[in-house]
């Protein structure tokens, strides 16, 4: 029952703010206000009006805040429904809707250790200063105003003192009485830059606690000591990139995780002793409770799925991540002929297959960063994030890198190798090549790959995911997953899923599912959030962009 109070405020809350808004906006009884008028003026009942739709305005906009546990919420929806108590007395004794938000005041006040989630700190104060602004503005905008239209009010003719006195009382009562259209659109100016600032600052009021900072070199060292451990897929070494934060659990693991917006994206399962799973999910939740994060948890191996669902966590396929098991790799037979001629092609036109091993000469590094960016250009890309690495000269003069290079020495093409850690398999992350590569050129670099690898002692090369591959394909699959599969079969100008799969699938490589971790009510934000961590902030807007395009070219062409 417990778990069920928070949101039923929340609810209950929004309700009585809805309440308060259409009682302001009615005429009242006229009986009680025959009664009020004894104890109460005029002017105090309208200003109580007024009193009462900022309240109600108010426990609209923090409702959603009470669900998410915010303390900040809870504090702003006791002074709202407090207001709104007394408001609803005061300008026309509704006792019914006093009586509303007096039982969700009580029950605001009985649940007060329920809330415990924090607000960010920079953006609260940014919220003070913007309603301390924002006041000195209206109230010099309101007094010049009036001080320069007194002719459209009654009885007209204000002193500066006067008119500063009317914009005062206009935040609380009722504005002199207009006797233009013009004065009248004025009075509401006043009324709407209040009502503006009100929702911006509890808008500010209400922000999860954003993260500003990076990790230590002391935690990225913890980290790098774990990962090196007990890492046990091929995320594990992006967990080490620049873009992550850590959190560690007091069982030994860590979790790189990522904040975008309310959700704190953790890259694969917490890392570390397979037996701390389970407590390392548990804290990593406790974590991010008080933060207001939703946590999630992207690309997870299936071993763990039943930990996840007794936290409560629900699950969804992404896509399957390919395996190329080097014992059984062969060139040989018809299946193979392809990657044949690939190569043979290759070779005498007079391009050949290099590993280069780190650190990287000035000259190779230029050389691959000419190949990078011609590549991001012709896709019309930009570099990815979270679950990849990024082009940084750092970064690649210190990998091991496959080059294909032309007849002249000339780099055309080049993938980095990444290690695995505690799993004996290698994988890749960048992946580019120039316009002008023959075809078959990063077939070749993958076929001398396999090679490289097994004669080093690898058992396997992960191809790294196919997106949304065998997702929703079950007729017992969640309908998230069969939406999926929409995606995958329906929209493939915008991602080309199908012939990344076709390219991973020529290898006979052995699939294995990975699956996003999320808490059911938070599964658009988790995606959303996905999305700006993978593929850069500016890439759902571009996308928003082009499906436009598209459609609205389609249309003309049927027009």
């Amino acid at each position: 029952m417990r778990r069920r109070l928070v949101p039923i405020l929340a609810a209950l809350t929004a309700l009585s703010g809805l309440v308060t808004l259409a009682s302001s906006l009615s005429p009242g009884l006229a009986e009680r206000v025959a009664t009020l008028s004894h104890w109460l003026d005029a002017p105090v009942r309208e200003g109580a009006r007024l009193a009462t739709a900022v309240s109600g305005l108010v426990l609209l906009l923090v409702a959603r805040g009470l669900f998410r546990r915010k303390r900040t919420a809870w504090a702003l929806a006791g002074i709202g429904l407090a207001g709104s108590v007394v408001g609803h007395l005061a300008k026309g004794l509704d006792g019914e809707e006093a009586g509303l938000a007096l039982l969700a005041l009580i029950l605001l006040l009985l649940s007060r250790r329920e809330f415990h989630a924090r607000s960010d700190a920079p953006s609260m104060r940014q919220a003070g200063q913007l309603v301390v602004a924002s006041f000195a503005f209206v109230l010099l905008y309101g007094t010049v105003g009036f001080g320069l239209l007194d002719h459209h009010y009654r009885p007209g003719e204000f002193s500066w003192q006067e008119a500063l006195g009317h914009t005062l009382w206009s935040f609380v009562m009722e504005p002199p009485p207009a006797v233009t259209p013009f004065g009248q659109v004025f009075s509401r100016t006043i009324a709407g830059l209040g009502a503006i600032t009100l929702c911006a600052s509890v808008f500010l009021l209400l922000q999860p606690i954003l993260y500003r900072g990076s990790a230590s070199d002391q935690e990225r060292e913890r980290a790098r000591a774990i990962v090196e451990a007990h890492g046990r897929s091929s995320l594990a070494f992006f967990s080490l990139l620049s873009d992550k934060a850590y959190f560690f659990t007091s069982g030994g693991s860590v979790v790189a995780y990522l904040v975008k917006g309310r959700v704190a994206l953790a890259l694969g399962d917490p890392i570390g002793p397979a037996q701390d799973l389970g407590r390392a999910i548990a804290e990593f939740s406790e974590f991010c409770k008080p933060r207001d994060w939703d946590p999630a948890f992207v690309q997870v191996l299936p071993e763990g799925l039943p930990e996840y669902e007794q936290a409560g966590f629900a699950s969804l396929g992404l896509g399957d991540e390919a395996v190329v098991m080097l014992a059984d790799f062969s060139l040989k037979g018809k299946k193979r002929q392809n990657l044949r001629t690939a190569l043979n092609k290759l070779s005498k036109l007079g391009f050949r297959l290099e590993l280069h091993e780190p650190p990287q000469s000035p000259d190779i590094i230029s050389q691959l960063k000419f190949v990078s960016d011609t590549w991001l250009t012709s896709v019309n890309g930009q570099e990815k994030g979270f679950t990849l690495g990024w082009f940084a000269e750092d970064y690649v003069g210190n990998a091991r890198i496959m080059a294909c290079h032309d007849p002249d020495g000339r780099v055309v093409a080049f993938a980095n190798l990444v290690p695995e850690y505690q799993r004996n398999e290698l994988t890749i992350d960048l992946m580019r090549h120039l316009p002008e590569a023959p075809p078959g050129t990063m077939d070749a670099i993958f076929v001398e790959l396999f090679e490289r690898a097994r004669q080093e002692g690898f058992d396997s090369f992960s191809l790294g995911l196919s997106p949304l591959a065998g997702v929703g394909s079950d007729p017992d699959d969640p309908l998230a997953e069969k939406a999926l599969r929409y995606i995958y079969e329906n929209i493939n100008q915008f991602y080309n899923f199908q012939g990344l799969h076709r390219f991973k699938e020529k290898f006979d490589p052995v699939w294995s599912p990975r699956y996003l971790i999320y808490r059911k009510a938070s599964l658009p934000a988790v995606a959303t959030a996905l999305v700006r961590a993978s593929s850069g902030e500016g890439f759902l807007w571009e996308q928003s962009r082009e499906v436009l395009r598209l459609t609205l070219g389609r249309r003309g062409q049927s027009g």
